[in-house]
């Protein structure tokens, strides 16, 4: 216990260090990122909204844990996201699945049409690409789009020929409200520790569960477990592999079927016991 709460103090040190250079050079901090994990022997693999609040997340807190994120599922891979600052999030947007309102911002990733289009509508103001147009670049993003901050970590995925395709997938990730909103893309590979690093926490993830065209089932289940997301939610099914995706856990987490098309999440409402929630539509 002492060893652990030496280890967070050091960090809050760390953060604070961090916070204030990166405020100084004009950049959004992240709240999600797994810093510690680049201190020496101390590892903080996974995080349960319990176990750490970062220092800018603290002095939020009065405020973020009276906020709620609407969620929805469009379709495929398309989940909606509404901030409360009133921002429309359509991730891997492809134009076939469209929310309700017209998104102030979508994401895409190439494996295949369905997710993402060359012609998004003209009154979408911000389009945040999953690749690089660059060969060996990587698609980065770090942008403050009203309350939330859009960051992303890239995977390499399997092209058509067989081949292997670089930084081809972008892990999307959204901060609001105090909550680190992870989308895993289409994800071709288990991630490494520096790519685990990258992320960091994430409350809220989403997942595919096609059992195959992405990852195998028992792939899939192992990052999930590694990231110990809060809520997860699934996303790309394609039949019965929900199914086998879910016998996966054997009660390690809670499954559970939405009510609503609509799922309101906050801090304060996230579930203790890390639950799969099947969204209608799904």
């Amino acid at each position: 216990m002492m060893l652990r709460t030496l280890a967070f103090g050091i960090l809050s040190l760390f953060l604070s260090a961090f916070s204030v250079f990166a405020q100084d050079a004009g950049l959004p901090v992240s709240q999600c990122q797994a810093i510690a994990q680049k201190l020496p022997n101390v590892r903080f693999a996974s995080f349960k909204p319990s176990d750490l609040q970062f220092v800018q997340a603290k002095k939020e807190l009065s405020l973020a844990d009276r906020e709620e994120v609407k969620i929805t599922f469009v379709g495929h891979s398309t989940y909606f996201i509404e901030t409360p600052g009133g921002i429309g999030i359509a991730t891997d947007y492809s134009g076939v699945y469209q929310p309700d309102r017209m998104p102030d911002v979508v994401t895409m990733n190439r494996a295949h049409s369905t997710h993402y289009t060359l012609s998004p509508p003209a009154g979408i103001r911000h389009v945040l690409h999953g690749w690089s147009d660059v060969p060996g670049e990587k698609a980065k993003h770090q942008e403050m789009i009203g309350d939330v901050y859009i960051r992303n970590v890239v995977s390499d995925i399997r092209n058509w020929g067989g081949g292997i395709e670089e930084n081809g997938n972008s892990i999307f990730i959204f901060e609001v409200a105090g909550l680190c909103i992870g989308h895993l893309g289409h994800l071709h590979f288990e991630l490494n520790e520096s790519q685990y690093t990258e992320i960091g926490r994430l409350d809220v993830l989403m997942v595919p569960v096609d059992g195959g065209l992405t990852m195998g089932a028992d792939s899939m289940s192992r990052v999930v477990q590694r990231l110990r997301s809060s809520l997860i939610l699934p996303m790309h099914r394609f039949g019965p592999p929900l199914d086998t995706f879910l016998a996966m856990f054997d009660g390690k987490f809670d499954i559970a079927y939405a009510k609503d098309k609509t799922l309101k999440v906050s801090m304060r409402s996230l579930p203790k016991k890390p639950t799969i929630m099947v969204p209608q539509g799904l």
